[in-house]
């Protein structure tokens, strides 16, 4: 089974999430939002062609759509997941 792996940005990504979650949503909404997030990240490494190049953004990079997030994503050696954004502030999140 391919594998994936979150980068640093990414991982603080999803603790904002889960953060998030639990202010506006209670623990088990936001427990459930990172569980439904985690199985996304296995389909994209089990399919990592399946989903859109968003060289325009970034080269080498690709994008999902989780519900009202985009996973940022490029293909090495396995799937190194980049960062997991809303469309807002999308350009300053994604150069650096």
């Amino acid at each position: 089974m391919p594998t994936y792996k979150s980068n640093q940005a990414a991982a603080i990504d999803i603790e904002h999430l889960f953060e998030y979650g639990i202010d506006n949503f209670g623990v088990n909404k936001a427990r459930n939002y990172i569980e439904g997030l985690t199985l996304h990240f296995e389909n994209i490494a089990e399919h990592p062609l399946h989903y859109q190049a968003v060289e325009h953004i970034k080269v080498g990079y690709r994008r999902s759509v989780y519900r009202q997030h985009s996973i940022y994503y490029r293909i090495n050696n396995n799937i190194e997941i980049m960062r997991i954004l809303r469309s807002e502030n999308l350009s300053s999140a994604l150069s650096k």
